[in-house]
């Protein structure tokens, strides 16, 4: 039945396509997610990125964000990137654009039903990601010593993580058909942006924290060799994150 969505809904698309623009740094962040659900449906858009310069003396600037922030270009998301632009019309909030995104690609099931099924999924990852900010030991935490932050992710990543992830495992598994059929979801692409992006090393960590989550493991496996997902991974701009 998702095949026949999706392909409905391509076919649409081609018919009457809108004009699609991600705004956001030259970065993954906040972005990627829409980026990959952008790739998987077939969904032509700009991908407008900011560059990020380095300034004498330490730090960063972003000219061309300061500047349209300054204009007024980014109030839809009270000045803040992402930005998505649907035939102009600007929609903020990295979530509400990307399931926009993932409704309009057929990456959202077949009903009602099964679209809040894999909206849950995604905020149970999404609550997983807020409890990793919360804790503090990333590299914008300035008010905490090295030694500090090594201890909070010593602690997140040997025993926080894996309890996360094992009761989603726990709600995933008996929906897998649901949120990873024959063409992935929603929650599949963020099943496998939490257990797959990132930084090397930190990717080796979530792995080991995830070793008894076969489901999670097994969707997050599907994401990543679906020829779509190969492709933009392969071919996307490398940047520092």
């Amino acid at each position: 039945m998702r095949t026949i969505t999706m392909l409905f809904l391509l076919l649409a698309k081609g018919a009457d396509a809108v004009a699609l623009t991600v705004r956001y740094f030259d970065a993954r962040g906040a972005a990627e997610i829409t980026r990959v659900l952008l790739a998987l449906s077939g969904q032509q858009y700009t991908d407008h990125r900011y560059k990020i310069e380095a300034k004498e003396g330490g730090g960063f600037s972003t000219p061309e964000f300061s500047a349209d922030k300054e204009s007024g270009a980014l109030a839809a998301n009270l000045n803040r990137a992402p930005l998505l632009e649907v035939d102009g019309t600007p929609i903020g909030q990295s979530k509400a654009i990307e399931r926009y995104v993932a409704a309009q690609g057929g990456l959202m099931g077949a009903t009602p039903l099964e679209a809040a099924l894999i909206d849950s999924v995604a905020e149970h990852v999404r609550d997983v990601k807020d409890a990793q900010a919360r804790k503090g030991f990333g590299m914008f935490s300035r008010d905490k010593s090295d030694e500090e932050k090594t201890r909070l992710r010593d602690e997140w990543y040997a025993t926080e993580l894996p309890s996360w992830l094992q009761r989603i495992e726990g709600c995933v598994a008996p929906l897998k058909r649901v949120v990873c059929g024959e063409t992935p979801s929603y929650a599949a692409v963020c099943i496998w942006a939490l257990l797959r992006e990132g930084k090397d090393e930190d990717v080796a960590l979530v792995a080991k924290a995830a070793e008894g989550c076969g489901t999670l493991n097994e969707i997050a496996e599907a994401v990543a060799a679906h020829p779509a997902v190969k492709s933009w991974v392969a071919s996307r701009p490398v940047t520092m994150m």
